[in-house]
C-alpha cells in the first residue's frame, strides 16, 4: 500500500479578500478606463455616494463591484495605501 499523508492547507481568508478586492477594482478600472471615464474619479465617487451609476456596466463591471461590501474596499484601499507610505 501507499504510504499517503494529509497535509492541512492553512489558507488565509484575509489574503483571499485582499485578492477579490484588487481583480474587482482591477476589472473596473480598466472597464472604465476603455469607455473614455476617469477611474479613480468615478469609483471614489461610487465609494463616497454608493451610487452603482458611477459605475459603467461594460464588462459588467457595475454587477462586479457590487459584489464587494463598499466598506471593504474602502478599508482594503486605505490599508494598502498607509503600507505603502511607510
Amino acid at each position: 500500500m501507499e504510504n499517503r499523508t494529509t497535509e492541512t492547507l492553512a489558507i488565509r481568508s484575509d489574503e483571499i479578500r485582499k485578492q477579490n478586492i484588487k481583480e474587482v477594482l482591477t476589472l473596473v478600472e480598466t472597464a472604465l478606463q476603455e469607455r473614455g471615464y476617469n477611474a479613480v474619479n468615478q469609483i471614489a465617487g461610487y465609494l463616497i455616494s454608493s451610487d452603482p451609476a458611477y459605475i459603467s456596466s461594460y464588462h459588467n463591471a457595475r454587477t462586479v463591484i457590487q459584489q464587494v461590501e463598499r466598506h471593504e474596499i474602502i478599508e482594503e484601499l486605505v490599508r494598502s495605501y498607509l503600507e505603502n507610505i511607510q
